[in-house]
C-alpha cells in the first residue's frame, strides 16, 4: 500500500476534523489561513486516498442498553472456513469489529451485548454454529479512552 505524503496543512485539517467532524469548512479555512474552497479540495482528495474514511457520530452502547463490552478470541475448527466466518460474522449486529491478529485466535473480535445472559447466548447461538473449536472472552468493566489517532502537524 503506498503511502500518501501529507504536508503541514493535511495535518492540521486532519487534526481539526477528526477532533471535531461536524466542524464547518469555514472555520478550518480560517484556522488554516486559506479559503474555504481549499479545505473543501484537501478533504475531498484525503478522503478519495482513503486517509479519511467518512464521518460517523458515536453512541454510546451503554445508553441504549447494551451493557457489556467483549472482546473474543475466536478458534476455528478448519482455518480454510475464515472467508465463510467472516461473511457470517458481518451479519450478527453485535459485532462491531473483526481482526486478523498474531497468536494463537485465528481471529478476535469484539462485541456489545444487552447483558451477560445476552452474551451467552450469542455465543452459544450465534458463534459457536459458525464452525468454532472454542473460544475465550474478555468482558470489559469500562473503557478508560478512546481517541482517533494522534495527528502530529509537524511530522513530515
Amino acid at each position: 500500500m503506498a503511502k500518501y505524503y501529507l504536508d503541514h496543512l493535511d495535518r492540521k485539517i486532519l487534526k481539526m476534523i477528526t477532533r471535531d467532524a461536524r466542524i464547518p469548512f469555514l472555520e478550518v479555512a480560517k484556522a488554516c489561513n486559506v479559503s474555504g474552497a481549499a479545505i473543501h479540495q484537501r478533504v475531498q482528495k484525503l478522503a478519495s486516498l482513503g486517509i479519511i474514511r467518512g464521518s460517523q457520530f458515536t453512541v454510546d452502547p451503554e445508553k441504549i442498553g447494551y451493557e457489556t463490552c467483549a472482546f473474543i478470541g475466536l478458534y476455528l475448527k478448519d482455518p480454510s472456513t475464515f472467508d465463510d466466518v467472516l461473511e457470517a460474522l458481518k451479519q450478527i449486529p453485535e459485532v462491531v469489529e473483526c481482526h486478523y491478529t498474531t497468536g494463537g485466535f485465528d481471529m478476535f473480535i469484539k462485541l456489545y451485548a444487552k447483558n451477560n445472559h445476552h452474551l451467552l447466548n450469542i455465543i452459544h447461538d450465534k458463534l459457536q454454529p459458525l464452525g468454532l473449536s472454542r473460544s475465550e472472552t474478555i468482558i470489559s468493566f469500562n473503557a478508560t479512552f478512546n481517541r482517533p489517532i494522534f495527528i502530529n502537524e509537524e511530522e513530515e
